[in-house]
């Protein structure tokens, strides 16, 4: 998912908390509770969650989030904010599974430290990874929005997004994606010939594809509306992702308002599919709320994705598996506070997602790892 998606969850769990009413206090005291109602959670696998088993923990101490797999299985890609890694925004990193654990090691740095950094991916051949970064506009860290007057917490886009392709070094090998304004959330089609993004070049957050290369830009999606966060199914030959879609005059005035400012307001948005030249344009998911971060099953008939629309205080997030063609909901995961970000490894036998459990009552957000149970 994907665009700062580490702030996005923040964003997401203080808006919902204050949609609900519940605004007094910290919503993130809250983190680490386990179904007994303890206070600190030390759960990596909680009863109900039936298609996972063997859970790892791969992090610990920090926010990481976003983790997708090298065309082979044999690593991921992922963004952290690590204090004890030197990273105080998003930055990307490699880890090769035969390499140990990131608990006592810190992995390779991809980003070098330039920027605000999202949406990291292999290349096909698994020797590149392409991401995007604020480095057009500087070193450091952008600004993140202050508080407003009015209480709703949004979602900088940053104009200085431009999507990069770099080698398992850290050296960039080439700007894949470049233009005046937001570019970002690309991810690449499992027969490497593809490249998905979102991009407000037409004056609204829409999706575009590109071959490999970054030649033949093609607008996919036109409905008024921030469209993200797309993945290719595992035959390449359509998209799902998360969309808002803006209906009332109150509605479309606030969006194209906080548009114009660089923002976005990322808490309610639903399921969508297409195909990849955007045709049979379908929403999947009716449930309100923010349902986000999907992912196709290898199956290419269902998709997990995460939701807050059974949360009754409005905060929690769990990954749901859906049929593509929107029946057969049904929950997978059961943490009492966040999962989201789940990635199948292409062989279909591992998932990867990010999840506040086990994070001894602290508010990181921590990578973890599982076999999948059919």
């Amino acid at each position: 998912m994907k665009n700062l998606l580490l702030l996005l969850f923040t964003l997401f769990i203080l808006n919902s908390v204050s949609a609900t009413g519940n605004n007094t206090g910290d919503p993130c005291n809250l983190h680490g509770k386990n179904e007994a109602g303890n206070a600190t959670d030390t759960t990596l696998h909680y009863k109900k969650e039936v298609h996972l088993a063997n859970i790892r923990q791969l992090t610990t101490e920090g926010d990481y989030a976003e983790a997708y797999f090298s065309f082979n299985d044999s690593m991921i890609s992922f963004q952290a904010k690590s204090k004890k890694w030197g990273a105080l925004c998003d930055q990307i990193y490699t880890f090769p599974f035969s390499d140990g654990d990131m608990i006592h090691h810190m992995p390779q740095l991809i980003s070098n430290g330039v920027g605000r950094t999202t949406c990291s991916y292999f290349m096909p051949g698994d020797k590149s990874i392409l991401y995007a970064s604020t480095r057009s506009g500087g070193d450091a860290c952008p600004p993140e929005p202050g508080k407003r007057a009015d209480g709703k917490y949004l979602w900088p886009l940053y104009p200085d997004f431009d999507i990069y392709v770099s080698d398992l070094k850290g050296n960039i090998i080439d700007t894949l994606v470049k233009n005046p304004g937001y570019d970002a959330e690309a991810t690449v089609s499992p027969d490497g010939k593809l490249i998905v993004f979102t991009s407000d070049r037409t004056g609204d957050l829409e999706l575009f594809t590109c071959n490999i290369d970054g030649s033949n830009v093609r607008q996919v999606t036109f409905g008024l509306g921030y469209d993200g966060g797309a993945f290719f199914s595992p035959d390449s030959r359509k998209l799902v992702f998360r969309a808002s879609r803006p209906e009332t005059e109150a509605e479309i005035a606030e969006y194209k308002a906080l548009l114009k400012e660089g923002l976005v307001a990322p808490t309610n948005m639903e399921i969508y599919t297409c195909n990849v030249d955007g045709s049979e344009l379908k929403q999947v998911t009716h449930l309100g709320k923010a349902n986000w971060a999907p992912f196709y099953h290898p199956s290419g008939e269902k998709i997990l994705f995460s939701s807050n629309h059974a949360g009754a205080r409005g905060f929690e997030f769990n990954l749901y598996m859906i049929n593509a063609d929107g029946t057969g909901l049904e929950q997978v995961t059961f943490d009492p506070v966040f999962d989201a970000f789940p990635m199948f490894s292409y062989d279909g036998k591992k998932l990867i997602f990010s999840s506040n459990r086990n994070n001894g009552g602290t508010r990181f957000t921590n990578l973890f790892i599982a076999d999948w149970v059919e």
